[in-house]
């Protein structure tokens, strides 16, 4: 068994991949015993849906969700998870703001686990939720 991550290995992690790297993402906080992590993601140009718009496109919002979701899980197993499957509602439009997404997990099993992701503005109004679905089994390497 895999000793639980912690908020600053979590980071590490995010900093080493080159694609979370280019989302920016920072962990905020992570709660161990709630199975809680939130983690910040600024705003930049290249994540905007129509140039000069400020409004965040949908793919990099999926993109958040997805990795945010696997890192509640990660923290437990103490290794990334691969992706089964994942879902996002898109409720209103981010504009203007970094993301504030907050992933919990549900479930985690021997074989899958499932996290919820909320993604809120900076003031706090809920933008998207989605689900993600983990491969949990020990990995083959």
């Amino acid at each position: 068994m895999t000793a639980p991550l912690d908020a600053e290995q979590i980071q590490q992690k995010f900093d080493a991949s080159p694609f979370n790297s280019w989302l920016g993402l920072k962990v905020v906080s992570l709660d161990l015993p709630k199975q809680e992590i939130t983690v910040r993601t600024e705003m930049r140009p290249e994540f905007e849906r129509g140039t000069g718009t400020s409004q965040w496109h949908g793919g990099a919002i999926a993109a958040v969700i997805d990795t945010v979701g696997d890192f509640a899980l990660a923290a437990l197993a103490g290794r990334g998870l691969p992706t089964i499957n994942f879902r996002v509602d898109y409720l209103r439009p981010a504009i203007k703001t970094a993301l504030i997404s907050v992933g919990r997990v549900r479930r985690s099993g021997k074989s899958v686990g499932v996290a919820d992701v909320d993604v809120f503005d900076e003031n706090g109004t809920l933008l998207a939720v989605g689900r993600g679905t983990y491969s949990t089994l020990p990995s083959a390497g």
